[in-house]
C-alpha cells in the first residue's frame, strides 16, 4: 500500500507542477536566465583593454605595487613573464597618481628617506655611511630620469678629512649605467652626467668621474692631453649645421627662380677650430732726420786759448827783458824769423736721440673661423608652355645663369680673397620612376590581426545576442503573456456535481437567457473558484480528487 500510495501522489504533484502559476514562476526564471546570459556575452565584448602600469620594476617593488591595487580594487594581471604589470587603460594615470602618493615604486636604491629611520645610540660610521648610501641613491635616481637610461648605479669614494693631513685626497666617483635597448647616449649628454655628480659632491673634480655603460664600455672621456687632436662631436655637427644653413639659403633664394624642386645646392666649409694667440713687437727702419721726431739733444763745445812759444837761442842773452821800446807803440813788432803760427786746440760735442717706432700686436683668433667655402649648385632647365599647350623644357640663358650666379654668391658670402669656390649648372633633371610596392596581404599587415580578433569578438558577442533574444527571450515572453491573458478552462466533468455547481455560480441565475455573456478573463476564472472553495470546500475536494483519478 505505501508503495501504491508513493505512485499515486507522484503524478500529483507533475500536475501541481503544470498549473498556471508554476508555469508562470518557471517562464520568469527562464526570462531571467536569458538575460543573465545575454548580460554575460555582453560584458564579455566589452572586456576592458588593458595598459602597462609599471614594467622593469623589482620583486619587492612589485609586491608592493600588488598589494596596494587590492587594497583599491583595481583589476590587474601580469605580462611579459611578469616584468610588467597590467590595469584597466581607464585607471592607469590614476593608478600611478595613487601609487606615488606611497612613494611607489621605489626602485633598487634608497635615497634621503634612510636618514629618517636612524635609530637612538648609532654611531658615528654607521650615520656616515647611511648618508653615503643615501647621496648615493638619490644621484642614482637623478640619471635615471634621462630618457635613454633604465637603470644607474653610483659608487662614491669619499676620503676622510683630517687637518693634520695637508695635501687632501680628491673624492672619486663610478657610474654604471643600464640603457634601454636600442639607445644609446651621445657625448653632450656623457658630460652632462659627469658635471652632474661633480656638481653634488663637495670638491670632486669631473676628471674623477667615470661612467662605464652595460658592456662595460668606457663612455666618459678623460682630460684631453695638450695639443692633440681629438675629434669633438659637437664641433662635426657644427660643420654640418654650417653647411646645411648655406644650401638650404642658397634653394631658398633660387626656388622662386627655378621652381619647386628645380634647384639643387650642396655646401662643403673648411672650419678652424684652432684657437691661437699672436702677439709681435715690430721695430721700423730708420727715417730722414727731417721727418724723424727728436727725442732729446745735447750738444757742448771746448776751446783752448793762444799761446806764444818759446823762441830764440837758449842762453842768458834769450832770457833778458826785451829793450825799450824804439817804434811807435801802435806799430807792429816784426816776428822773430824762427817764430811760427800754432793752431788753436777746438772740441765739440752733441748727441741727438731720436723716436723709434715700435709696434706691440695680441691677435687672439675664436674658434670656429670659416677658412673656405664651396658650393654646388644645380638648376633644372626652364619649364615653358606654348599657347597650344605643349610644355617644353629649354636651358637657360647667358644672363639667367649671370643672374643666378650672382643670388648665389649673395647667399652663400662669398669671399675671393678667402678662396671661396662656386659651381652653378645648367642641365635637365633625371625622372625619378616611382618605385613599384608589392601590395601587402590585408592578413599580413601590422594590425590586421587584432582588428580581426575584435571584431570576431564583437560578431560572436551579437549572433549569441541575437539567437537567446529570438529563439529563447521572445517565445517565453509571448507564452507568458499569453498565458496571463487567456482564461483557464476547468476539465469537462458535467455529470459531477462540482461541475454545475460551478456553472451555477459562474452564471447568475438573473441573467437573461438571450443576453451575451462577456468573455471571462482569468482573474475571474480564479474568483470563482475561490469563492467556490470558500463556500463549500468539499466540492473544491470532490474536483481534485477527481483529476487525481483522471490522470491515474
Amino acid at each position: 500500500m505505501a508503495v501504491e500510495g508513493e505512485i499515486a501522489v507522484a503524478p500529483g504533484f507533475m500536475s501541481l507542477v503544470r498549473t498556471p502559476g508554476a508555469r508562470k514562476i518557471a517562464l520568469m526564471l527562464g526570462v531571467a536566465a536569458v538575460i543573465a546570459v545575454m548580460a554575460g556575452v555582453l560584458m564579455w565584448s566589452q572586456k576592458p583593454d588593458y595598459r602597462v602600469l609599471f614594467s622593469n620594476f623589482s620583486d619587492r617593488d612589485g609586491g608592493a605595487i600588488v598589494a596596494s591595487l587590492q587594497q583599491m580594487n583595481i583589476p590587474y594581471k601580469f605580462a611579459e613573464g611578469g616584468a610588467a604589470i597590467l590595469v584597466p587603460a581607464a585607471q592607469v594615470y590614476d593608478a600611478r597618481l595613487k601609487l606615488a602618493s606611497q612613494g611607489l615604486p621605489k626602485g633598487g636604491s634608497v635615497g634621503f628617506e634612510l636618514m629618517e629611520n636612524q635609530k637612538l645610540g648609532v654611531s658615528q660610521f654607521l650615520e656616515q655611511v647611511n648618508f653615503q648610501r643615501a647621496l648615493e641613491g638619490e644621484l642614482a635616481r637623478s640619471i635615471q630620469s634621462i630618457a635613454a637610461v633604465q637603470t644607474a648605479r653610483v659608487h662614491l669614494a669619499l676620503p676622510k678629512a683630517s687637518v693634520f693631513v695637508r695635501d687632501q685626497q680628491k673624492p672619486t666617483a663610478s657610474v654604471l649605467l643600464n640603457l634601454h635597448a636600442g639607445r644609446t647616449l651621445d657625448q653632450p649628454q656623457v658630460n652632462a652626467i659627469v658635471h652632474l655628480v661633480a656638481s653634488s659632491i663637495p670638491d670632486l673634480p669631473a676628471r674623477n668621474v667615470t661612467v662605464v655603460d652595460q658592456s662595460g664600455s668606457l663612455i666618459s672621456s678623460p682630460d684631453k692631453p695638450a695639443g692633440a687632436n681629438v675629434l669633438d662631436p659637437s664641433q662635426l655637427k657644427y660643420v654640418q649645421e654650417l653647411q646645411q644653413n648655406i644650401a638650404r639659403r642658397v634653394e631658398s633664394i633660387i626656388t622662386p627662380i627655378a621652381g619647386p624642386g628645380n634647384v639643387r645646392a650642396e655646401a662643403t666649409a673648411e672650419v678652424d677650430f684652432s684657437h691661437s694667440e699672436q702677439a709681435a713687437e715690430t721695430y721700423k727702419p730708420n727715417q730722414t732726420a727731417d721727418v724723424a721726431a727728436i727725442r732729446s739733444q745735447q750738444s757742448s763745445e771746448s776751446q783752448n786759448g793762444a799761446r806764444t812759444p818759446a823762441a830764440g837761442v837758449p842762453g842768458a842773452l834769450s832770457n833778458q827783458p826785451p829793450a825799450t821800446a824804439t817804434a811807435p807803440l801802435t806799430a807792429a813788432a816784426p816776428l822773430a824769423a824762427n817764430a811760427l803760427a800754432a793752431p788753436v786746440p777746438t772740441q765739440k760735442d752733441l748727441t741727438v736721440n731720436y723716436e723709434v717706432d715700435k709696434t706691440i700686436r695680441y691677435v687672439q683668433q675664436p674658434m670656429g673661423g670659416v677658412k673656405r667655402l664651396s658650393v654646388a649648385v644645380v638648376v633644372n632647365y626652364k619649364r615653358e608652355t606654348d599657347k597650344a599647350g605643349k610644355v617644353t623644357m629649354r636651358p637657360l640663358t647667358d644672363s639667367e645663369k649671370t643672374q643666378i650666379t650672382d643670388l648665389v654668391k649673395q647667399a652663400m658670402g662669398y669671399n675671393q680673397e678667402r678662396g671661396d669656390s662656386l659651381s652653378v649648372a645648367n642641365s635637365p633633371f633625371a625622372r625619378i620612376e616611382p618605385e613599384a610596392v608589392a601590395d601587402v596581404p590585408l592578413w599580413e599587415r601590422p594590425g590586421a590581426l587584432d582588428l580581426a580578433i575584435t571584431i570576431g569578438k564583437y560578431l560572436v558577442a551579437a549572433l549569441v545576442l541575437l539567437y537567446l533574444f529570438f529563439a529563447q527571450l521572445k517565445p517565453m515572453l509571448k507564452t507568458l503573456s499569453n498565458g496571463m491573458a487567456a482564461p483557464v478552462a476547468l476539465p469537462d466533468h458535467s455529470g459531477t456535481v462540482a461541475h454545475q455547481q460551478a456553472e451555477a455560480e459562474a452564471v447568475p441565475a438573473s441573467a437573461p437567457e438571450a443576453a451575451p455573456s462577456p468573455p471571462r478573463t482569468y482573474q475571474d476564472n480564479l474568483d470563482a473558484a475561490r469563492r467556490l472553495a470558500k463556500q463549500d470546500p468539499k466540492v473544491v475536494a470532490n474536483v481534485i480528487k477527481e483529476w487525481v483519478g483522471g490522470i491515474e
